[in-house]
């Protein structure tokens, strides 16, 4: 079975604030994609960033790694979203749901209160 690639969507919202909603695999290979999509957010003046995990099938130390990469850049709030059971038990497991915020429940629309802008 062929590796599934990570589409990451990204929405600018109002105030300084972007969405990445992710889908597919997390890993080794596509966790620095997430980085740099982080990094570029941040250089347009997007300091909170609420990443959708919902669409996530898989997600190894790597793109663990990758998520408390973005969360310690000191330049501005992650929130994570979207998180199914598996994830939230490997955060649980590893500490980082202690470390990072994590929103609302997967059956939970994270675009509620969110408003896109052009």
């Amino acid at each position: 079975m062929a590796a599934q690639l990570l589409t990451i969507e990204v929405s600018r919202l109002d105030a300084g604030r972007a969405r990445l909603r992710l889908t597919g695999e997390l890993d080794y290979d596509t966790a620095p994609d997430l980085v740099a999509a982080a990094a570029q957010l941040r250089r347009e003046g997007h300091r909170d960033l609420l990443v959708d995990l919902d669409g996530v099938e898989i997600c190894d130390s790597s793109g663990l790694s990758a998520l408390v990469v973005m969360h310690r850049d000191g330049t501005g709030v992650v929130r994570l979203c979207g998180v199914r059971p598996h994830l939230r038990g490997l955060l649980d497991r590893t500490g980082l749901l202690e470390l990072l915020t994590v929103e609302h429940a997967a059956d939970e629309r994270p675009e509620d209160g969110l408003r896109e802008v052009g």
